[in-house]
């Protein structure tokens, strides 16, 4: 019998009913599995969306961001199984901190006291270099959204490698379009390339986790302790990747991702107490449709290189 659910001489299945097909068959090798709500599905293709916009315009501002991300939209990206990971993530920091936000007072834009301080830097003051670092990883984080205030990955904070098969990916729909113009085609390869080296050599918000994270040295713990009192997410998760070497998206996903009792393995370097660690716990708790880890998963997976 027959594996296949056509009969001979049956056309082959549209590309819709191929996904869906796709969609119920991985459906049924895990019926159990927790699946995307449409808000998780909603805010990973906008931000996919956005990043794919922000990619083409640095390649050829004549691109039209609309032809590419329709076509796209209708046969699929062509680095879905890349970029997966870094919207989820997004998306899900995002989740977050709105739900964060709707249940405390925002923590104040721009402003940090020192390390184990109260007290806010006066306006005309110089800034220490503690309160200037911190004010590099608000500032990259503020890069990491659109004029209107939705969720984007800023190129600074993509993997070198997933921006570069973006670049590919995004070329090779250009080429068709004006591949007949020898000229604008040899200039495709060379923005690939100059582009390429151009976000090598950009800093994003794990760039700013570090410097801030060593310019506090022993002082690390109080301000992850701060951070974490106020509700300032994002401070915490580019400390806790600082201390642990790794992607700022890394560290995100595993914090969101974890146990209760992972926990205290994932802030271990930053030596955080339990009591620390209460609001974060009780914060991640009512997180709707959260993908926790498995209980005996206590080290997040490794990835690529930091960044």
């Amino acid at each position: 019998m027959s594996e296949s659910i056509l009969s001979p001489g049956i056309d082959p299945p549209s590309p819709t009913l191929s996904a869906r097909l796709r969609e119920m068959a991985d459906y049924l090798a895990a019926p159990a599995a927790g699946r995307l709500t449409e808000e998780q599905r909603a805010l990973s293709l906008g931000i996919a969306r956005r990043m794919v916009i922000d990619v083409a315009a640095r390649l050829d501002p004549a691109i039209d961001p609309a032809a590419l991300w329709n076509e796209w939209l209708r046969r699929g990206l062509p680095s879905a199984t890349r970029i997966a990971g870094v919207c989820f993530a997004r998306a899900e920091e995002h989740r977050w901190r709105e739900q964060s936000a709707q249940r405390s007072s925002p923590p104040p834009l721009l402003s940090e006291p020192e390390a184990g301080n109260d007290e806010s830097p006066v306006i005309g003051e110089e800034l220490s270099d503690v309160a200037r670092a911190y004010l590099a990883v608000q500032i990259a984080d503020r890069r990491r959204f659109d004029a209107l205030g939705n969720p984007a990955i800023a190129i600074p904070d993509l993997d070198g490698e997933i921006f570069r098969a973006l670049l590919l990916d995004i070329a090779a729909w250009r080429l068709a379009e004006v591949s007949k113009d020898a000229k604008r085609a040899a200039r495709l390869g060379d923005a690939v390339r100059a582009e390429t080296d151009r976000q090598a050599a950009e800093s994003g918000i794990a760039e700013a986790g570090r410097a801030y994270y060593a310019v506090l040295g022993a002082d690390a713990a109080d301000a992850a302790a701060s951070a974490i009192a106020r509700h300032d997410w994002p401070v915490l998760i580019a400390l806790a990747a600082a201390a642990h070497r790794r992607g700022y998206d890394d560290m995100a996903l595993a914090l969101l991702t974890a146990e209760s009792a992972a926990l205290p393995s994932l802030f271990a370097p930053l030596r955080l107490d339990h009591m620390a660690l209460a609001p974060i716990e009780a914060s991640l708790a009512m997180l709707p449709a959260r993908a926790v880890s498995d209980a005996d998963q206590d080290e997040f997976p490794t990835a690529g290189p930091a960044r």
